[in-house]
């Protein structure tokens, strides 16, 4: 028996609907992640329900995350890696583990510089690492860029943490591609000689030790400081109340920012949903939650910064292309070890 046309229609409409809807169900995307779960899930949860495409994320350590990429190979489920710091993005580029990104709702949202090599990963928010002073001790005007870190001035008052640290890593890998080996080296020595205590700790620990006397100045990720003045800790919160941030560099190429970051896994069982997913994550919305939640700067240049970071100031970004610290961080190490930077 013939259909009426408007039936007919109707019934190509509902079969298309409901492939669409059972394509959307079928598309599980996997995620690993070096981020903590709270900082990531919620935002994974937006995209499912605007979608109707199910996430599957995994956190862990980012070292022990690409080790099971790498031992997983082509049977591995994971379809994106997502990761901190431009040194680890390297990393993981380097072992083969991800393929290029190819979707240009992607790429066009992010400014050049913050893409990896080939665009192989892409960066999804920015960290900041400036100078933190003491409120009461130190006069702003002191201070000019990290070079002022290794004079006389600041003997045995800086703090920071140790050269295992990707973040100082790729702060000195940043620092060799504007300044040169030779001047990168002198800079780390005079800085160890300026240390105020064993370069021990996290972040935190350096900002607390400005406030409670033990240096005067420090260097950290601002986000740190985000997390202490929000704390439900009293005693953070003090400690974050007696530091500034001082944003270095201003007059020529600017304070050292950094990526989180993600890349599309060279063997993605679900590529095109793994890049609408990057796309979301580079979306306003997503954005806005991130920088406000995590107190990390947008990667999309015109979404609007939180009232937090609007409030620590607007400064000059170190646009250096994220890749060359990756590929200046082993001459980085060798360096700081020379530097006798523990």
């Amino acid at each position: 028996m013939r259909l009426p046309k408007m039936q007919k229609l109707f019934s190509i409409a509902t079969v298309t609907l409901a492939l669409s809807a059972s394509l959307a169900n079928a598309a599980t995307i996997n995620v690993y992640s070096a981020r903590k779960e709270a900082l990531i899930k919620p935002v994974l949860e937006q995209f499912s329900e605007k979608t109707g495409i199910d996430v599957r994320l995994l956190t862990g350590n980012g070292d022990a995350l690409l080790a099971r990429l790498q031992h997983e190979g082509e049977n591995s489920p994971a379809d994106l890696f997502l990761t901190v710091d431009a040194g680890n993005l390297h990393r993981a580029a380097e072992a083969g583990i991800f393929q290029p990104i190819t979707s240009n709702d992607v790429l066009d949202k992010v400014p050049a510089h913050l893409h990896g090599t080939d665009n192989l990963w892409i960066g999804l928010s920015l960290r900041a690492r400036p100078i933190f002073y003491a409120k009461d001790k130190v006069d702003p005007s002191q201070l000019n860029g990290y070079e002022d870190l290794a004079t006389a001035a600041w003997s045995k008052n800086v703090c920071i943490r140790s050269s295992d640290n990707i973040y100082n890593q790729s702060l000195t890998a940043a620092l060799i591609e504007h300044w040169g080996e030779e001047k990168t080296e002198q800079w780390a020595k005079g800085l160890v000689s300026n240390l105020a205590k064993p370069p021990v700790g996290g972040d935190r620990d350096q900002i607390k030790a400005v406030a409670a006397g033990v240096c005067d100045v420090a260097v950290a990720n601002t986000y740190y400081l985000g997390l202490m003045e929000a704390s439900d800790d009293p005693a953070e919160r003090e400690a974050a109340s007696k530091v500034s941030i001082f944003w270095p560099n201003q007059d020529s190429f600017g304070t050292h920012v950094n990526v989180s970051g993600i890349g599309l896994t060279q063997h993605a069982k679900h590529k095109d949903a793994a890049q609408q997913l990057i796309a979301y994550l580079l979306s306003e919305e997503a954005q806005l939650w991130y920088a406000a939640t995590n107190n990390e700067y947008p990667a999309v240049s015109d979404v609007e910064w939180s009232e937090r970071l609007q409030n620590w100031g607007e400064f000059k970004m170190d646009t250096i292309d994220m890749g060359i610290l990756g590929e200046n961080n082993a001459d980085a190490v060798k360096l700081m070890n020379r530097a006798g930077w523990r």
